[in-house]
């Protein structure tokens, strides 16, 4: 199967890490998230592409699913000693992916290209493509005023209450060619948006200029795995955010944030009663129940294959 999937942050990582063993080598897409990249300490961040390519070369620090394992801290360090802020981590040998990737600006590639030659580098045989090559910094709109992503998420820790969002890419800029070329495949089997958070991961793909019309326009179905288990989000701040919007935490509502090209949401067994109780709509996708937790390796392989089953039963 030739698949193309949506993600970023650490749910997202397990699922492709997931679909990248049950797929052929050079089969699977990944287009991620960059609307959290930004510079530090003069260096090109890209924690979501980072923590993809960490994951798919089995190189990710597994307990707290990003960032290097075996990982050392002496830069870190030596920063604190001469007095500089160190809200935001960086250990060393993730500081030496970022000054490979300054290198590679300074010669002129894109962050496509970029992305591509750090995944054959690190022998991924995954396609890893950033959702656009230019920078589309999100920005979190909360009650103590606007702020970059980074400031919400590591500095403040998620706590101001969120009231809305700018996406950088909105009406701006335009998927890269390669991943136009994916998702217009004619074998493309299947598009899957991984249990990534809806509005900070997922939402700032999705406002990529046409990005929303190739998805509804795909040869191929279209499939969503919730990241809401009973209420609850798998990891992050997903629900909180839905209850600070005023927005039921509920799968069923993520998943009409994405009818437009949306053919079925995958949920958890623990939500199965939802669809029983609610009034589904006539233009709501259609719905299917498994365990979609991924504590270990094996579970992130056979979620990727129940994907891979409902995918295949769409197609036919």
């Amino acid at each position: 199967m030739r698949v193309v999937a949506l993600c970023g942050g650490v749910g997202g990582a397990k699922l492709a890490d997931g679909l990248q063993q049950s797929v052929a080598p050079g089969r699977l897409h990944v287009i991620v998230n960059t609307g959290d990249d930004f510079e530090h300490r003069g260096l090109p961040i890209c924690p979501d592409l980072d923590t993809v390519l960490y994951t798919l070369a089995g190189v990710a620090n597994a307990e707290q699913g990003w960032g290097r394992a075996d990982e050392s801290w002496q830069v870190q360090s030596q920063w604190g000693e001469m007095g500089l802020e160190s809200w935001f981590q960086l250990g060393d040998r993730d500081i030496a992916l970022h000054l490979h990737r300054r290198e590679l600006q300074a010669a002129g590639m894109t962050l496509s290209q970029i992305s591509l030659t750090l995944a054959r580098e690190f022998r991924v045989p995954t396609e890893l493509l950033p959702m656009c090559d230019e920078p589309a910094p999100t920005t979190v709109l909360t009650d103590q005023g606007a702020m970059p992503f980074q400031e919400y998420f590591v500095r403040r820790r998620c706590a101001p209450a969120v009231r809305g969002f700018r996406y950088g890419a909105a009406r701006i800029f335009d998927p890269p060619e390669q991943a136009r070329s994916a998702l217009e495949a004619a074998d493309l089997d299947g598009i899957i948006l991984c249990p990534s958070n809806p509005y900070l991961s997922i939402a700032p793909i999705l406002a990529v200029r046409g990005m929303r019309e190739l998805l509804a326009c795909a040869r191929a179905p279209v499939l969503a795995i919730s990241p809401i288990i009973g209420g609850a989000a798998v990891k992050g701040p997903a629900a909180k955010i839905m209850r600070e919007l005023g927005t039921p935490v509920s799968p069923l509502e993520i998943a009409r944030q994405y009818r437009d090209f949306l053919d079925v949401m995958l949920i958890d067994e623990a939500d199965a009663g939802l669809l029983a109780a609610a009034a589904l709509e006539p233009d709501d996708p259609q719905f299917e129940t498994t365990s979609i937790l991924m504590r270990t390796s094996a579970d992130r392989r056979i979620l990727a294959e129940r994907c891979l089953e409902l995918l295949r039963r769409l197609r036919d």
